[in-house]
């Protein structure tokens, strides 16, 4: 399916606030418009700490001075590209902002809300420890822009039994934070890696449309049309 040629505008909302851990650094230009890369570090309740990369525009920086420390609060759409890494492609996830506040003092928030289209084979597994988990990777469409973004998902325990269920093509609608985690990457050569994948954890989940099961409806209503 074609995702980027569905049209209608789908939510894709994010918020962090925390403290910037990465001070800013020139990324891209676009139409003569900078952009610019930094990241922030936010607290979960578990004091464990999400590291999430952001990309803001130099309009939305002017007259505003972010350096390592500053507290800040950031807003917008939660986006994907693809980087070319040597022979192989990268998926790269950052917070687009949209608005920017400076803060006085240190606040963590991590909110974000994304309504899309499966577009793979959701992953049902189980932990050593026997929790279960849902890899499902959404489609999100750009409103006014004929592209997708493309965010992986983890999804727990029933949520995760009820999207194992679930079909390609399913629009859904996921409520949850933006997440870091580290892993290691072994290579062919023997040798290993640190590297940082980034996801959505998933608090609540509700299907808004299945392909696959308006398909079946139609199939059956014409089969009794045809008794």
């Amino acid at each position: 399916m074609n995702y980027e040629n569905i049209k209608e505008e789908n939510t894709n909302f994010a918020t962090l606030a925390g403290v910037v851990c990465k001070e800013l650094e020139k990324s891209h230009e676009i139409d003569g418009e900078k952009f610019f890369e930094f990241a922030i570090k936010v607290k979960r309740l578990s004091e464990q700490v999400d590291t999430i990369p952001v990309t803001v525009s130099e309009r939305i920086l002017m007259g505003k001075t972010i350096e390592n420390g500053s507290f800040v609060r950031v807003s917008g759409e939660y986006r994907s590209y693809n980087k070319l890494e040597g022979e192989h492609s990268k998926l790269v996830l950052h917070l687009f902002t949209k608005d920017l506040e400076i803060l006085q003092s240190e606040s963590n928030e991590n909110e974000v809300k994304l309504t899309g289209f499966v577009c793979k084979e959701p992953i049902y597994r189980k932990t050593p420890f026997e929790r279960e988990i849902c890899d499902v990777l959404l489609a999100i469409n750009r409103a006014n822009y004929r592209k997708s973004d493309y965010i992986p998902c983890i999804l727990w325990g029933r949520n995760a039994r009820f999207m194992a269920e679930q079909y390609v093509g399913c629009k859904i609608e996921v409520v949850g934070r933006i997440q870091s985690r580290e892993y290691t990457k072994k290579f062919e050569n023997g040798e290993c890696e640190v590297k940082t994948a980034y996801e959505v954890s998933c608090q609540s989940v509700s299907v808004l449309s299945n392909i696959e099961k308006i398909k079946e409806k139609d199939e059956s209503n014409i089969e009794a049309m045809n008794v």
